[in-house]
């Protein structure tokens, strides 16, 4: 049985596989994720898992309106 991944590495993944030259907002992370063949619930989802690994600074949140995430180097 092979083992599901965590919505954060399905993120994580995808988003570091399409190469994005800047930080995207959750909304085009979710855009990224459904191009790519991945179900995710919304970007209010996508931003919330972001939020939660970004206070163990794995992301970083850029605070603008909207904001914007970017996966720190230790995770690629």
């Amino acid at each position: 049985m092979r083992a599901r991944r965590s919505d954060f590495e399905r993120i994580r993944s995808v988003v570091v596989a399409a190469d994005a030259d800047e930080p995207l907002t959750a909304r085009e992370i979710l855009d990224v994720l459904e191009a790519h063949g991945e179900e995710f619930e919304s970007a209010h989802r996508v931003a919330t898992v972001l939020g939660r690994h970004a206070q163990a600074d794995e992301v970083e949140v850029i605070q603008d309106q909207p904001y914007r995430y970017e996966f720190t180097d230790s995770t690629n």
